[in-house]
């Protein structure tokens, strides 16, 4: 293998290794937050489904961010711009990833008290499968509004935190650049989460049962926050938002913190 495959290949590892990270200690830090809205004992109840979803899901949000970063050094556009578009990318990209086991979870809590005996993620994914194959009805459903969640998420999330964090001076005390790089990770997390959350509230309405059975009520992203503002008022846009930020806001932070520091790590020692 020539030294320059070896360098892109130790390149990728670092950047899969370090997003995976990220999304593993964010998982172990921010889990309880959840466990408390149910519950008020064994914070880290339940714990291992979501890191073994997250910890791959934030290796290829890192991973693909940092490949369109490349990408787009070789366009015209200008390097902040570059960052969003990039956030975009990384999105777009990770929701074509993830949507068809955000169907799958959603089916399974939406279908929990119908069930004798709990099916397996993989018996019920062959179930939509075999009901309504693997398009917009089916594994893909709501393939728009995923889109939508996590492209803006990703473009306001790294836009956001990469151009003000190289327009705010660096502090050579290692206590206060860590401070300043987590506040500028909260507030990116935090803004990211009230733009995208009517995204969010749409993939929940189209994914999960409708109002009256048989009948599609929910079926694309903007006709279903077109009907969802005209019945029930623009506030029904932002149902959840609290809670989203209470866990986006600290955990983007947290995800950000962890991915350049295990960055560093890795280039200076692997």
């Amino acid at each position: 293998m020539t030294s320059k495959k070896q360098s892109l290949l130790r390149e990728a590892s670092h950047q899969i290794i370090a997003g995976g990270s990220a999304g593993l200690v964010e998982i172990c830090l921010m889990h309880p937050l959840d466990v408390v809205k149910t519950r008020l004992y064994g914070f880290y109840k339940g714990i291992l489904p979501p890191i073994l979803a997250e910890t791959p899901k934030r290796a290829v949000k890192f991973f693909t961010f940092e490949q369109y970063k490349k990408l787009l050094s070789f366009t015209p556009l200008s390097p902040g711009m570059a960052l969003s578009v990039a956030g975009l990318g990384s999105g777009l990209t990770e929701a074509l990833v993830v949507n068809p086991f955000e169907v799958v979870k959603v089916s399974l809590q939406a279908n929990r008290d119908s069930f004798k005996v709990q099916p397996s993620t993989f018996a019920q994914a062959r179930s939509i499968i075999n009901a309504d194959g693997f398009g917009l009805r089916g594994l893909n459903k709501g393939l728009t509004s995923t889109l939508g969640r996590h492209g803006v998420f990703n473009m306001i999330y790294f836009g956001f935190y990469f151009n003000v964090k190289d327009a705010i001076p660096a502090s050579q005390d290692p206590r206060l650049e860590f401070m300043r790089k987590f506040a500028i990770g909260l507030v990116s997390g935090t803004v990211s989460s009230c733009v995208n959350i009517p995204f969010d509230v749409a993939k929940s309405r189209i994914q999960g049962p409708q109002p009256v059975p048989g009948q599609i009520k929910y079926r694309t992203c903007f006709q279903t926050m077109s009907v969802v503002y005209r019945e029930e008022g623009y506030l029904a846009l932002y149902k959840g938002l609290i809670p989203k930020i209470m866990r986006l806001g600290p955990g983007g932070a947290v995800m950000l913190l962890v991915y350049e520091y295990v960055s560093a790590w890795l280039q200076k020692n692997w």
